[in-house]
């Protein structure tokens, strides 16, 4: 094992902000940024000589990061004292698109907190056996659309486990998993990001145990053409997605800027994804949302491929606890169904659907066993000439689907 050897550093640092605070001239100031400076290079020179099995263990501080960090090597964890004792500050970023670029497999980071990005957080690419563990993720300023585009962003990755952790203001996706397999997303926080949770094109998801709350959408699940695999399977489960209701402040062109603001459950594209036994409640446009390629909002710029399925089908909706949502849709064309289909006062059901199907397909749209939430199909395939309401064609059920399960060593290497 390597630890990283900055107590020095960590004294100079404190050394200087003290005497800065005293209102000691500008030498302080460049004892800072020079031990700052140190600081990286040490860290990113451990990261460039680590061995497979090594732990880079961070100390508690706060260290101002001007330079993209990463690691190439397979079996590496990084392990901080906290995610609000360790903390890696790039406010001052000078190069590099992420913060920390991660090409490896058998990674563990965990118990720091990574602020101020200029890009993506946290990136990690085309690996297998990820671990994400109390990691807090954030751009301290709040929501904005110059934040980076996502927090906590594993893609193309293979058995991943994100848990614990929290994910504060990116300009797309607080978490996002893209283009992944077997993947577990647990107990983590998102808030005041575009999208909070975000499934893209990933076979085989469980999220669970998360709260999602004040983003534009909750938790999304998302198939996009021209990416490397179709996604499909996922189970959204004992969460709590409440008042997603934050202004979309993303980037044009993309995606997430078409989410309407007031999206709790969003599904989009994909297939086979049950929502159960959720605590969803008081999203302001719906509390739940399943459409096509073809109502998405983002067509214009993601043109569709020949072999993309657009459809939505094997959704299964059961046994959640919905409460308010619906009163204020965040577009226009759902702002005139509301008034005309349930008056100024009353509001969206808690399932909002766009009634577009597959004809060639034998396979459920969307089955629905809730209760007495109600759903409104607004038949946007045919310009939206006969609206309903009628949960009569809903009162199916599809196989349910069966858990995620990762190796064994990812889910007991917690030694923190």
């Amino acid at each position: 094992m390597h630890p990283l050897k900055i107590h020095s550093v960590l004294a100079v640092t404190a050394t200087a902000l003290l005497l800065s605070a005293c209102g000691q001239d500008a030498q302080e100031a460049v004892q800072t940024t020079e031990a700052a400076k140190n600081f990286r290079k040490d860290l990113q020179a451990k990261l460039i000589k680590a061995k497979p099995g090594d732990v880079v263990e961070l100390p508690e501080g706060t260290y101002s990061i001007d330079r993209s960090l990463s690691l190439n090597v397979d079996g590496v964890t990084i392990r901080g004292a906290g995610m609000d004792k360790t903390i890696l500050s790039f406010k001052g970023q000078l190069a590099g698109a992420e913060g920390l670029l991660v090409n490896a497999s058998d990674f563990t980071v965990e118990d720091l907190a990574i602020e101020d990005t200029k890009g993506d957080a946290v990136k990690i690419n085309q690996g297998k056996n990820i671990v994400i563990r109390r990691v807090r993720v954030e751009w301290t300023n709040g929501p904005d659309n110059a934040n980076g585009a996502y927090g906590l962003y594993p893609v193309q990755t293979e058995n991943t486990l994100i848990e614990d952790s929290v994910a504060i203001g990116a300009s797309d996706a607080g978490i996002y998993v893209g283009q992944s397999r077997n993947v577990i997303v647990r107990n983590n926080r998102a808030e005041y990001n575009v999208a909070g949770i975000e499934i893209e094109n990933t076979i085989g998801a469980d999220v669970y145990g998360n709260v999602a709350t004040n983003n534009t959408g909750g938790v999304l699940v998302f198939n996009m053409p021209y990416l490397t695999q179709p996604g499909h399977t996922t189970r959204i489960y004992e969460n709590q997605i409440i008042a997603n209701n934050y202004e979309n402040f993303g980037t044009e062109g993309t995606a997430v800027a078409a989410v309407p603001a007031g999206s709790g459950v969003l599904i989009n594209s994909n297939d086979n994804v049950e929502i159960f036994n959720n605590d969803i409640k008081d999203n302001k446009t719906a509390n739940v949302i399943v459409s096509s390629y073809y109502t998405a909002g983002y067509e214009s710029d993601y043109k569709l491929a020949d072999d993309f399925d657009p459809y939505p089908e094997g959704i299964y909706v059961y046994g959640n606890r919905f409460e308010g949502g619906g009163e204020s849709p965040d577009r226009m064309e759902l702002k005139a169904l509301k008034i005309a289909e349930f008056g100024f006062s009353g509001s969206l059901p808690d399932v909002l659907w766009d009634g577009i199907v597959n004809p060639e397909s034998k396979t459920p749209a969307l089955c629905i066993d809730n209760g007495d939430s109600g759903v409104v199909n607004v038949d946007a395939g045919n310009n939206f000439s006969n609206i309903s309401t009628d949960i009569t064609p809903h009162r199916c059920s599809v196989p349910k689907l069966a858990a995620i399960s990762l190796p064994e060593s990812l889910l007991t290497k917690d030694e923190g």
